[in-house]
């Protein structure tokens, strides 16, 4: 079962400000797609199209602590730890490492999601993760957050 997970990432100039910072916005972007890749190293989509029966994951709680900024061209490691798997809900927390001129922690991030099926009407409703998908993943042993919590 997987706890863990990481991806690396380049700051383009696109996700920076006019001081060449990563704009504060792009560290939940690369939160998702740390999310969506981490998904798909269990051969999982985080969107199954609508497919019969099928489950969403929208966001309930989304938090970013910023340390140090990212500027253009940096390359960061976003590490992705399952913190907590409750019966309908998951919390990941998130350390971003500046790779460039060393491994250095530059901000810490939490997702929580919700595990939610549409009904006829459209409507979200909270469901139990299906045990297909709550196999696969199982919180880090402790919960703690990657670094201290964010």
């Amino acid at each position: 079962m997987a706890s863990e997970f990481r991806i690396v990432r380049r700051v383009e100039f696109a996700e920076t400000d006019a001081a060449g910072i990563m704009h504060f916005s792009n560290y939940f972007r690369f939160m998702e797609a740390a999310e969506h890749a981490f998904f798909r190293s269990l051969g999982l989509t985080i969107h199954p199209h609508a497919a019969p029966g099928a489950v969403g994951w929208p966001r309930v709680q989304a938090s970013c602590e910023y340390r140090r900024p990212l500027r253009f061209e940096d390359e960061v490691e976003i590490h992705l730890r399952v913190a907590e798997r409750r019966e309908k809900v998951l919390v990941y927390d998130f350390v971003f490492r500046r790779l460039s001129g060393g491994a250095e922690e530059v901000a810490q991030g939490r997702f929580t999601v919700a595990c939610v099926r549409r009904d006829g009407a459209g409507n979200m409703k909270a469901v139990p993760i299906p045990a297909e998908i709550a196999v696969l993943i199982e919180p880090v042993r402790g919960g703690a957050a990657v670094d201290g919590p964010p």
